[in-house]
């Protein structure tokens, strides 16, 4: 069993939702997203999503662009990003790490390279954004062979027979895109997002993430309720790193509290 359909199974049997919280490798340093992440998991994250910074990202709104923008200007590589991993699992060997990002730098290192040192570094899946399942197989193929889960999007417009498709495809948990929208949009409808679950639900059997437009506790708790196996946060922790980028010393501290919040909501 993976650590993702680990962690997934071990919340279902205490009757729990996966906190899932993205953040971008690099943003403020390499060492201050390692010590980020520990404090995330520290509060009550389940799994985390990490960024691989882009210079052309296509589904990010502003607050995540300026944040990979921040990485880049920091240098940060793909292999950097690896190495953000590695160095997490030194003292964390049980969080799911997923890599989310754009295909492109990944062509660039080759989907074998690639998939044999993200699972070296200790990642866990993928989510890969601007490579449809048609077009993923050849990766998946790598990523599988490396213990590695290809997790696939599915949105508000995905017909029944190809959200079947996806979750045929699909491995650790599908994710759901809530809204037609970038990252960080604030038109959550949570009943919309409760009767696409009910269509979705029988068409597969992995787990389903909603992400995009959930804020805090309260949004978080309503998507939880209305079906989701899992919630995504990404803009507002972005959002709190980059409020505290005169202040690196305070965000584990203000971004822990953030998520401490969001999880006793899950809880409740």
């Amino acid at each position: 069993m993976s650590r993702i359909e680990g962690c997934f199974s071990r919340l279902a049997d205490d009757g729990r939702k996966a906190l899932v919280t993205y953040i971008v490798a690099g943003d403020p340093s390499i060492e201050k997203t390692i010590d980020i992440m520990h404090a995330m998991v520290a509060n009550g994250v389940s799994m985390i999503e990490l960024g691989m910074p882009f210079t052309d990202p296509e589904a990010e709104g502003p607050v995540i662009q300026l944040s990979q923008e921040r990485a880049l200007v920091n240098g940060v590589t793909l292999q950097d990003v690896l190495s953000v991993v590695a160095g997490f699992r030194e003292q964390d060997d049980e969080t799911p790490i997923v890599l989310m990002g754009y295909v492109n730098p990944v062509e660039h290192m080759g989907y074998d390279a690639f998939a044999s040192a993200a699972a070296d570094a200790g990642v866990d899946g993928t989510i890969i954004v601007n490579l449809p399942p048609e077009e993923g197989e050849l990766l998946d193929q790598s990523l599988i062979a490396a213990g590695i889960d290809p997790v696939y999007l599915l949105a508000p417009t995905t017909t029944e027979a190809r959200a079947r498709m996806i979750f045929s495809r699909a491995r650790g948990f599908a994710y759901y895109v809530s809204l037609k929208g970038t990252t960080g949009a604030s038109t959550l409808n949570v009943s919309e997002v409760g009767a696409r679950l009910e269509v979705l639900r029988p068409l597969g059997d992995l787990p389903i993430a909603v992400g995009f437009g959930i804020k805090n506790g309260k949004s978080a708790r309503e998507v939880a309720d209305a079906g989701a196996d899992g919630v995504v946060i990404g803009a507002a922790v972005v959002g709190l790193i980059e409020s505290c980028q005169n202040e690196p010393d305070r965000i584990t501290d203000v971004v822990g509290g953030f998520i401490r919040e969001v999880r006793e909501a899950l809880d409740g």
